[in-house]
C-alpha cells in the first residue's frame, strides 16, 4: 500500500516537471523573428492524455496550479485558461471509464471535442470582456495543431513514461484508498 501512493506523488512530481519543461521550452528565445505558425499547446494536450489514462496521478488542484502558472508565465489573463482547463480535464476524468470501449480513435475525438471547447470558450469569454487577443487565424491553427499532435503526446506518454491506462486492478485498489 505504501508503494502505490509513493508511485502517485512520484508521478505527480513527474508531471509537474514535464509542465514546467514545456513552458521553459515555450520561454526560450530560440528565433527573433516573429512565428509564421503558433506552436500546439502541448500542455493542454499533456494534461487531458494524463487525466484520461491515469486520473490519480494528476489531481484537479495539481492541474489548476500548473495551468495557473503557465497563465501567468505566458502573459495570459490570469485564470482563464487555468480554469477552462480544469472544467475540461473534470468532464474527461468523468467521461474516461466509458471511452475504454471507445478505442483510440473515440478518444480522440473526444478530446479534440473538448480542446475545442476550451479554445471557443477562451475565445468568447475574452471577446464579451473586450481583452485585445489574436487574430482567429493563428488560433484556428494552434487548435488543429494541438488536436492533432495528441496521438504524439498519449504515445510518448505511454512508451517513455509509462502512463497507461488503469487496470481493473489498479480502479480497484484507487477506490478502496478513497
Amino acid at each position: 500500500m505504501d508503494k502505490p501512493a509513493s508511485h502517485n506523488w512520484a508521478m505527480r512530481g513527474l508531471f509537474a516537471a514535464l509542465a514546467f519543461l514545456v513552458l521553459f521550452l515555450h520561454l526560450l528565445p530560440l528565433d527573433a523573428q516573429p512565428n509564421r505558425w503558433p506552436f500546439p499547446d502541448v500542455l493542454i494536450a499533456l494534461t487531458f492524455a494524463w487525466v484520461l489514462r491515469r486520473p490519480d496521478y494528476v489531481p484537479t488542484l495539481l492541474v489548476a496550479f500548473v495551468m495557473l502558472m503557465a497563465d501567468l508565465l505566458l502573459q495570459r489573463p490570469p485564470g482563464l485558461l487555468a480554469a477552462l482547463v480544469v472544467f475540461g480535464s473534470a468532464y474527461l476524468r468523468s467521461a474516461a471509464p466509458g471511452m475504454k470501449d471507445a478505442g483510440f480513435v473515440g478518444e480522440w475525438m473526444s478530446v479534440g471535442v473538448v480542446i475545442t471547447g476550451v479554445f471557443l470558450a477562451n475565445r468568447v469569454i475574452l471577446s464579451i470582456l473586450s481583452v485585445q487577443q489574436a487574430a482567429l487565424w493563428p488560433v484556428m491553427i494552434q487548435l488543429i495543431l494541438t488536436i492533432a499532435c495528441y496521438p504524439a503526446i498519449v504515445g510518448l506518454s505511454q512508451s517513455v513514461f509509462g502512463v497507461r491506462r488503469m487496470s481493473a486492478s489498479d480502479a480497484s485498489a484507487v477506490g478502496g484508498r478513497a
